[in-house]
């Protein structure tokens, strides 16, 4: 890969069309966009990391700038292992800053040749989180358009729903 290699991890449990959206637009300023799916996490996910990966790689399978892998451990290691040098996060609303911003502090000291670059998440799904869209899925709401059509089919699957719900 060369250029300017920006990761932008997650958990993706599912991957949302906010997520995909940050991607797309990621894509306007970075050469690269490695898609690093968390194996360590404090959440409890729904789809296995396999799954996860398989969701992101069938959803941008045609764009040649975007890499889908696993990754565990420190980011910042991570992301020294692949080159990049850009972590690359969306924010929602205020309650987002304060998190993402200890983190990059964090990544800062740990690595301070790895910047972090935040973009605001588009309006159009500021209100949207794979949690919402699994507990609303769960209880019986539609949300298709929230989330990439294989990435619903998938979560459709998961959870037992009737399939064209």
């Amino acid at each position: 890969m060369a250029g300017t290699i920006a990761l932008y991890p997650g958990t993706f449990d599912p991957l949302t069309n906010g997520h995909v959206s940050l991607i797309r637009r990621g894509l306007k300023v970075f050469d690269t966009v490695i898609v690093s799916v968390a194996k360590d996490t404090s959440k409890v996910p729904l789809f296995t990391l396999e799954e996860r990966v398989e969701m992101a790689q069938e959803v941008f399978a045609h764009e040649r700038r975007v890499v889908v892998e696993p990754f565990e451990g420190l980011l910042v290691d991570y992301a020294e292992s692949r080159e990049a040098t850009v972590i690359l996060r969306g924010l929602r609303a205020i309650s987002d800053f304060e998190y993402e911003f200890q983190m990059a502090l964090m990544n800062r000291r740990l690595n301070r040749d790895i910047q972090t670059v935040f973009m605001m998440t588009d309006y159009t799904w500021l209100y949207i989180s794979s949690t919402i869209i699994k507990e609303s899925a769960r209880l019986g709401g539609d949300v298709r358009g929230l989330l990439p059509e294989p990435c619903w089919d998938r979560l459709q699957n998961k959870l037992g729903l009737p399939l064209g719900r």
